[in-house]
């Protein structure tokens, strides 16, 4: 009945079935890889974010390379805002409103300089592409607590004088005429002595699964229901092929009951004389020998 399987036809539609089932398994496993990304971002936020601060003593090395372990790690600063370099950080959003962010260098005790992003501006009102005051840092020496970030990508993009693109450090560094370490800045968490205004402190992440586990148990599912269509496409054609066998039997037996009892009965007599006729017809007689010609010879010549 499924014999029609093992055609030329068939196999092609089980190896495209095949191919697409191995591509939703690829896809689906590559869904996995990207939720799995995104549960160690979720992980290191919960593990750093609110972990006691370090000092910098034990994390300077992390403002010359940051590992990726440590990203979102707390670390206490000691030392001085220059504030004459601050620089703002051009579209910033926060919340879906447009806006800044501030960067000032800080200078630490020990004599090396690193980036602290000290928050979010709105945009102002008063002159365009820039906000309407930079509250100033408090003066003098400040303990600083800040959540290590990574340096950002250099943008091809122009910003005006006193504004940045991005924190990209690198650039950052170049326009100052002191050094600072370049491989990533403070997040502002808290400072002593606070300032008497500050901008806006940026929120913790809050990261989530998003969508993967869902785009990947949907792949696989795709991959089964091809082997599911494939079956009921199997199935269906056997079984028009069933009742395309029996409407062909119907109509051989509604085209013998058409002939008429009469020629019916005249072929079952015919069938019956063919019988006996084949049954008493003579045999072929075999033919004789040598040894037995020779001895008819003789009987009639009278020898024997």
């Amino acid at each position: 009945m499924y014999r029609f399987l093992f055609s030329r036809q068939w196999l092609t539609y089980l190896g495209l079935a095949i191919l697409f089932a191995i591509a939703c398994v690829l896809l689906s496993r590559w869904q996995m890889g990207r939720l799995a990304e995104t549960q160690a971002v979720i992980d290191l936020v919960n593990r750093n974010y609110n972990a006691a601060p370090v000092p910098f003593g034990q994390a300077s090395d992390q403002f010359a390379h940051l590992s990726d372990g440590r990203e979102w790690q707390q670390v206490s600063l000691r030392g001085s805002y220059q504030t004459a370099d601050t620089r703002v950080i051009r579209n910033r959003p926060l919340n879906g409103q447009p806006g800044y962010e501030v960067v000032v260098p800080f200078r630490l005790d020990s004599g090396q300089t690193v980036a602290v992003d000290r928050g979010w501006l709105p945009i102002g009102n008063q002159e365009q592409g820039k906000p309407d005051s930079v509250p100033a840092p408090p003066m003098g020496e400040v303990t600083v607590v800040v959540h290590l970030r990574p340096s950002e990508p250099r943008l091809d993009r122009g910003a005006p004088a006193g504004q940045l693109a991005s924190i990209d450090l690198p650039t950052y560094a170049g326009q100052l005429p002191y050094p600072i370490l370049t491989g990533s800045y403070g997040l502002m968490a808290s400072e002593t002595p606070a300032a008497a205004t500050t901008p806006v402190s940026l929120p913790k992440p809050q990261p989530d699964d998003g969508t993967h586990l869902s785009y990947a148990l949907q792949w696989l599912a795709f991959g089964v229901l091809m082997f599911i269509g494939f079956g009921y496409a199997a199935r269906q054609h056997a079984r028009n092929r069933a009742i395309d066998a029996a409407a062909e039997a119907a109509e051989a037996a509604n085209a013998a009951r058409a002939l008429g009892d009469d020629e019916a009965e005249a072929r079952q007599a015919a069938d019956a004389a063919a019988a006996r006729a084949a049954r008493f017809a003579p045999r072929k007689r075999r033919r004789p020998s040598a040894e037995e010609e020779e001895d008819a010879i003789l009987d009639a010549q009278g020898y024997r």
